[in-house]
């Protein structure tokens, strides 16, 4: 064993045993600690619970690739992920958490009094969350398979069966406090090599300052090497793909169940506001470094590593060529390594970039565990949100609400390992890219509980029938487009697959609002519940009056 391998697993197996700490000493012993936590974290550390749910393998692993491939067309990504978390803080997380319900499918079925919109609202969340655990377990392949420098097929493995023991054990009460312990591993794993790259290449330690040069240079060396120019807008898309997917991605945001539980685990409204408030400061850190990652990477590749002789490459290619994650192939025939012959996956940027600059092996061993960090805490709260919809809404809710706290906690653990190894499955041969795989998600939630909530919460008119037809509709719309595109070749205005959230919202809207205005509306009960949430904790509506409370 190399000291690189040493280093990289003791920093693993360190943070590991610092996350089972964690959850052993938080271990959910009640439903609620299960579910939400016990309604009692702070918001400030609930914040950075919600950064590392938030900042994913896809944003940790896959955002920097992504932009370093797409450039301008990729900050789409940044853009709709950022903002999506303030359409959620100021549109819907308050007053879904002043309803006091544990789970979106909760919500929707108390919301609507319907049993029949409370299954599909499950069912439409376990859809969602299971295609982003793919995306998740997918990113650990790619740490796992690095680490141990064999196929990220068996890393993924390895990875399901990690991430099965550790979700299933804590719940919600665990998971919160070890979200918050890999944020603080992720974040620094982020930062530290991107200060030091810019350090090498500028001898700033601020890259923020500092990549705008790159930028330049690198279109300077694209227009060389005969390419495309590296940040020309919209040269890879159209203009309409790119506000399609800024869109998904933000209306997304503010409907993915698992994001919007973190809402719940918090005492008030005042709380949940906070709670987004301190959030999109600790995602920031990372979003506004990743530009800053891609340029630095690209910069040192068509420098450093294009233009060599084949013969000579650094050490490092071969390890990731072994992962099937890089490609080298002498097309011309002379020996030199072209650019366009260098063929990269987007989710390795980021892992092989402290190898591909030079950094140490401490730093690639903190990458790795940064890495590991981001894979796991999203994939926690995905699964918690699968266990959920199950466990809760269907289990108890409607087949059998005499369980008992220990049978619901024992079917909430099964669903967990059930679902993981699932997802497991089609990870070994993933249907896109770790980012793509994600705006999918993405996208089904933009088309199915965006409309809902928005609407459920704003629009005191919306029935049971006009939620049903939405989430039915904008679900099929949202699927049926990404299969068009993704394997047909269909698209509308130039929009591909991750943009497909865009139809979905809007056949959703459609169908919600025609259905609710076409049918009885709510009853008046229900009506001054739905205003009643937009009021704070304090005050109650009732019958066309506000009333305070002692």
């Amino acid at each position: 064993m190399d000291s690189q391998f040493i280093v990289s697993l003791a920093i693993i197996l360190a943070t590991f045993a610092l996350y089972i700490f964690i959850a052993v000493y938080n271990k959910a012993k009640e439903t609620s600690d299960f579910y939400v936590a016990g309604r009692g974290v702070p918001p400030i550390w609930n914040g950075m619970a919600i950064g590392a749910d938030w900042m994913s393998a896809a944003s940790f692993i896959g955002m920097a690739g992504t932009i370093m491939m797409l450039g301008y067309d990729g900050l789409a990504y940044i853009m709709g992920w950022t903002g999506g978390y303030l359409l959620l803080t100021f549109l819907l997380a308050p007053q879904l958490r002043k309803s006091g319900c544990y789970t979106v499918p909760e919500f929707i079925g108390d919301r609507f009094k319907s049993n029949t919109a409370l299954i599909i609202a499950a069912i439409c969340t376990m859809i969602i969350s299971f295609t982003y655990s793919i995306g998740q377990l997918s990113g650990s392949g790619v740490v796992i398979g690095r680490l141990f420098e064999i196929d990220a097929k068996l890393g993924t493995m390895i990875g399901v069966v990690l991430i099965a023991i550790y979700a299933a054990f804590g719940g919600m009460k665990g998971i919160t406090w070890t979200q918050v312990a890999q944020y603080l591993v992720l974040i620094i794993a982020y930062l530290v090599p991107v200060i030091f790259m810019s350090l090498q290449i500028t001898g700033n330690p601020l890259p923020w300052l500092t990549y705008g040069n790159i930028v330049s240079e690198l279109g300077e060396l694209d227009k060389q090497l005969g390419l495309s120019e590296y940040f020309a807008p919209f040269e890879k898309g159209t203009k309409w793909q790119f506000l399609a997917l800024m869109f998904t991605l933000m209306a997304g945001t503010a409907g993915l169940p698992h994001v919007i539980a973190r809402f719940y685990t918090v005492s008030t409204m005042k709380a949940a506001r906070w709670s987004g408030a301190w959030a999109l400061l600790f995602i920031g850190l990372l979003y506004f470094s990743a530009p800053a990652y891609a340029a630095f990477s690209r910069f040192i590749l068509m420098t450093q590593v294009a233009g060599s002789k084949i013969a000579e490459l650094p050490a490092w290619t071969k390890t990731w060529v072994d992962t099937g994650l890089l490609q080298v192939a002498d097309t011309s025939g002379d020996g030199i390594l072209q650019w366009n012959e260098l063929i990269i996956a987007n989710d390795i940027v980021v892992m092989a970039t402290p190898e591909i600059a030079n950094l140490g092996i401490f730093v690639i061993g903190l990458v790795a565990a940064g890495a590991m960090a981001a894979a796991l805490s999203t994939a926690g709260g995905l699964l918690i949100a699968i266990s959920s919809a199950f466990a809760h809404d269907i289990y108890y809710r409607i087949l059998k609400p005499t369980a008992t706290d220990k049978q619901r906690l024992t079917v909430g653990r099964i669903t967990i390992v059930v679902a993981t190894l699932l997802a497991g499955i089609v990870a070994l041969n993933p249907p896109g890219a770790i980012t793509q795989i994600v705006a999918w998600a993405f996208a089904l939630a933009t088309g199915t509980f965006f409309p809902a909530l928005v609407l459920g919460v704003w629009w005191k008119r919306s029935n049971s029938k006009g939620l049903i037809a939405g989430l039915l509709v904008g679900l099929a719309v949202t699927l049926a487009y990404i299969f068009a595109a993704k394997y047909g070749g269909f698209t509308i205005l130039g929009i591909i697959d991750t943009g497909a959230g865009v139809f979905g919202a809007a056949a959703a809207f459609a169908a919600n609002i025609i259905v609710s205005l076409a049918t009885k509306p709510p009853s008046q009960e229900i009506q001054d519940a739905v205003i009643n949430l937009r009021y704070p904790e304090q005050m109650t509506y009732k019958n066309g009056e506000v009333f305070m409370e002692d």
